[in-house]
């Protein structure tokens, strides 16, 4: 590859001045990654033309290219920033950095590590979410970043095959929860089908490589047909009148994966296999052919989409349909005017494609204020797997577009509450809001918005969000926003009072589930605190869930009664069905008393001698300090899992529908009940005493919090024999 290939590729409008600056900067590059060789064993230079030239076919400014060429100068070599600030101006400094990987990390865990392979590979996950989140934070003040970031993880994407498996899999998965999104959000058609179908191609290479041979071996007929339906529709088209570009629509791997897996269906009763685009001169002609083609052939129920009145988030517009075709099976049209056309390709980079020499582009400002907002709210989020966390819930996730009272469109992702709608509309808001109403009637705070509805938030004048809103077993917040907010909030609380509430909840918490206090210290300590007022303290602020402390906690405790004890029936033999061992079979085993395993726990196992293996969680301290690392083997949990029957008893006020009620919470939970009573007193109180059969201290944690949240309940607890 030489510069020669990136010039070709240049936008025709690239004056002499430009082409110059590029090769300036290939020439530095060159210089600067001399020697390098990359594992297909090409010189290094090219992966940097390469990108250069993904960004050339974007149309986007001379400056980007450049940094194309540069971006991986100041991570891989002797460069600096400064270097490039001389030599290529403030401008191009600033895009190289904001794809430039930190060279060191502030703690992002308050746990510890010993120096062995377990933190290597800890501080390069959050050396990736830390880059990540520098990306996305640049990315709010200059879109132009992630184009260049996008364009290398193309070609990154193209050239992976001679990387290892593992690390293959790893950057493919990588790429589809992250990067392909991103190009998504982004309306980057061109860069999200290449990067979703290669990235499918080496996580699930054996999937891939049966869809790719089912539609091998019908391509032929295939191609055939849309020849014939191409044809027909430009005939019906013409004596319309209208001017239009008709054409086939190719169909990508993984969107058809992805279509099989949501509608359980088989390749071939997908409705949009065979595929057509109309591109025609405006709106009005979108709708004339629409109804041309309802008219000709019969509409397939709920596959129609108008995308022109109602933009996607990314704001993608078009009109989808499926008809049954003249020989009885489904096709797919998509209609549009060229303009979108160029919207739904290239997103936000249609910018510079044909907007030269505009005084303002309004559609680029509004796509650039909304990915600011977006990016506004994390500036917040310091711990870096958090933020990528958070980019993957709620902003790649799907979305549902829900109503203000004034007729304002609030995005959402798919499973946000009325508090999340409420924190999204003003943070003041959301501390404020004590109820909703869902198009006129009202809902209960924990309803999962649907696309279309109209909400209004209740409010009172004064106050701030409950502690129950950050427990996750009642669902009341469903995106990190939302959560973020409010632990705010409560960190801006006294520290005493924050360390009194988070004792004060711990302690409820372990009456209600009827757990002898643990030692304290050594609790604090496994969570991955100091003491145990930090602890207590994490719990008050919201930084630390309850379910997570309740999980710490085994299930058989040593120095007394178990906490549970597993019904005959289902108690798992030690060394066979409790954890299952990599290449051994009948190994005895036995659980580490240093961090008390529960099933859940990510697991490792020390081959001792003489006693089998000792099963220890990853991240138990003394398995980090382990110098003899080939005695440690991989282990898994095993199946069947235990249950254990424990006598649970709820005090409510009674009304119609009540045991109906507590019994679908139970069983959403997938817990039995092997013994059911209930008692009602004169004063309409009802007593339920219930045998349930529970997998873990978590997943009775998780079902009386849901229980306590119906209506009339006042308290559901665990309860001990006698």
């Amino acid at each position: 590859m030489e510069i020669a290939n990136l010039l070709e590729a240049l936008p025709a409008r690239y004056t002499p001045a430009d082409q110059d600056l590029l090769q300036r900067a290939y020439r530095f590059a060159a210089q600067a990654h001399e020697g390098q060789m990359r594992l297909s064993g090409e010189p290094y230079v090219n992966h940097c033309l390469a990108v250069a030239i993904i960004l050339a076919e974007l149309h986007v400014p001379p400056v980007v290219i450049a940094a194309g060429l540069l971006h991986d100068t100041v991570e891989d070599t002797d460069v600096t920033l400064d270097n490039l600030r001389k030599e290529f101006g403030e401008e191009i400094a600033k895009l190289v950095d904001g794809v430039t990987k930190l060279s060191h990390l502030p703690r992002v865990s308050r746990v510890g590590a010993g120096a062995n392979g377990a933190e290597d590979r800890s501080r390069g996950a959050d050396l990736a979410s830390e880059t990540l989140r520098k990306t996305f934070l640049a990315m709010g003040e200059d879109v132009r970043v992630v184009l260049i970031k996008l364009a290398d993880r193309l070609h990154n994407m193209r050239t992976l095959g001679h990387m290892p498996e593992e690390k293959r899999r790893r950057i493919a998965r990588q790429t589809l929860d992250i990067f392909a999104p991103l190009a998504n959000r982004l309306g980057i058609w061109q860069l999200k089908w290449e990067l979703e179908d290669l990235a499918f191609r080496h996580s699930d290479p054996e999937t891939y490589k049966q869809i790719a041979a089912s539609l091998a071996d019908r391509r032929s007929s295939r191609e055939k047909q849309l020849d014939s339906i191409v044809d027909r529709l430009k005939e019906m088209v013409a004596q319309e009148g209208i001017k239009a570009e008709v054409s086939g629509r190719p169909k990508h791997l993984y969107s058809i994966y992805n279509k099989m897996r949501r509608k359980a269906v088989g390749i071939d009763n997908l409705m949009d296999l065979r595929a057509v685009r109309i591109i025609v001169p405006d709106v009005p002609s979108c709708y004339q052919i629409l109804g041309l083609i309802h008219t000709h052939w019969r509409p397939v129920p709920g596959e129609f989409d108008d995308y022109i009145a109602a933009p996607k988030d990314n704001f993608y517009q078009s009109l989808h349909t499926a008809v049954i075709y003249d020989d009885g099976r489904p096709l797919e049209v998509q209609i549009r005017t060229p303009e979108m056309h160029e919207q739904a390709e290239y997103g936000i980079a249609a910018h510079w494609r044909y907007k030269e020499g505009r005084p303002q582009d309004q559609e680029y400002e509004r796509r650039v204020v909304w990915l600011r907002q977006l990016m506004d709210w994390m500036q917040d989020v310091d711990d870096a797997s958090q933020f990528v966390d958070t980019m993957k819930t709620d902003v790649f996730s799907d979305r549902v577009y829900a109503f203000t009272p004034r007729g304002d469109i609030i995005d959402l992702p798919a499973g946000a509450t009325p508090i999340d709608f409420a924190y999204h509309v003003h943070t003041d808001v959301g501390h404020r809001c004590r109820g909703a109403k869902i198009n006129g009637k009202l809902v209960a705070l924990d309803y999962q918005l649907k696309t279309g509805d109209q909400v209004e938030i209740l409010t009172t004048k004064r106050g701030g969000p409950s502690r129950d809103w950050l427990n996750a077993n009642l669902r009341l917040l469903n995106t990190e926003r939302a959560r973020a907010k409010v632990r705010h909030w409560f960190k801006r609380q006294d520290q005493e009072q924050n360390v009194a509430n988070g004792r004060s909840h711990f302690e409820r918490e372990l009456r209600r589930l009827g757990i002898v206090e643990p030692d304290l210290e050594d609790l604090a300590k496994e969570a991955g605190f100091r003491h145990a007022v930090d602890m207590f303290e994490a719990l008050g602020t919201g930084d630390i869930s309850m379910g997570r402390l309740i999980n710490r906690l085994n299930l058989e405790r040593e120095d007394r009664t178990p906490e549970l004890v597993p019904t005959a029936s289902s108690i798992p033999q030690v060394g066979g069905d409790a954890v299952n061992v990599l290449g051994l079979k009948g190994l005895l085993t036995q659980f580490g008393k240093c961090c008390k395993p529960v099933p859940g726990d990510e697991i490792v196992g020390y081959i001792t001698r003489g006693r089998g293996a000792t099963i220890h969680r990853r991240d138990c301290p003394n398995m980090l300090r382990i110098r003899d690392r080939e005695r440690l083997v991989q282990v898994s949990w095993g199946e069947p899992k235990s249950t254990y029957p424990v006598a649970v008893r709820i005090f409510a006020y009674d009304r119609d529908g009540l045991m109906r009620d507590v019994s679908t919470v139970i069983a959403d939970e997938g817990i039995s009940m092997s013994q059911v009573k209930v008692e009602v007193s004169q004063r309409n109180e009802a007593t339920f005493d219930l045998i349930l059969n529970v997998d873990d201290i978590g997943q009775l944690s998780r079902v009386l919090s849901r229980v306590e949240a119906l209506p009339n309940i006042m308290e559901a607890r665990r309860v001990r024999p006698g």
